[in-house]
C-alpha cells in the first residue's frame, strides 16, 4: 500500500501546451502526455509529471471542457513540490511566465515554502528544509 499523504493531484489549466513549458522551465519536469491526449470524445488532455508506475506521489495536468483553473486568488488545487531550497526553483517563475505570490519564508522546524502562481492561475507551493 502506497504510505505517502498525497497520492495523486490534478492541475486544471486553459492551455496544457504552456502549463508544460510553464513547469518544464521552473521545476525540470518531463512530462508523458496520456496516450489518449487529443484523441478523446470529450476534447480532454492529460500530461503525467511522472509515469503512472511511478511509488511516489504523483499527478497530471488536466485540459477539459466544463472545469475550472484557478484564477491566482482562489484555491481550487494546492499542491507543493518538494525541492532542495525553493528560492532555487522560485527564482525561475517570473521569467517562466508566473508569479510569486509569497517568497520563501520560513514554516519553523517544518522547514520552508514559496507560494507561486502558474501561467494558468493556479497557485502552487514550493516546499524544502533549506
Amino acid at each position: 500500500m502506497n504510505q505517502n499523504i498525497i497520492c495523486w493531484f490534478e492541475i486544471y489549466v486553459k492551455d496544457i501546451e504552456r502549463a508544460k513549458k510553464f513547469y518544464n522551465a521552473v521545476l525540470g519536469t518531463a512530462f508523458i502526455d496520456s496516450p489518449a491526449m487529443g484523441d478523446s470524445p470529450s476534447g480532454m488532455k492529460m500530461s503525467f509529471f511522472s509515469p503512472m508506475e511511478n511509488q511516489g506521489v504523483s499527478g497530471a495536468l488536466i485540459e477539459m471542457a466544463g472545469t475550472k483553473e484557478g484564477d491566482g486568488h482562489c484555491v481550487n488545487t494546492m499542491v507543493y513540490f518538494p525541492c532542495q531550497d525553493a528560492s532555487v526553483e522560485e527564482s525561475r517563475i517570473t521569467a517562466a511566465g508566473g508569479m510569486v505570490s509569497k517568497p520563501k519564508f520560513s514554516i519553523g522546524e517544518y522547514g520552508f515554502c514559496s507560494i507561486c502562481v502558474d501561467t494558468e492561475g493556479n497557485p502552487f507551493g514550493l516546499f524544502s528544509m533549506e
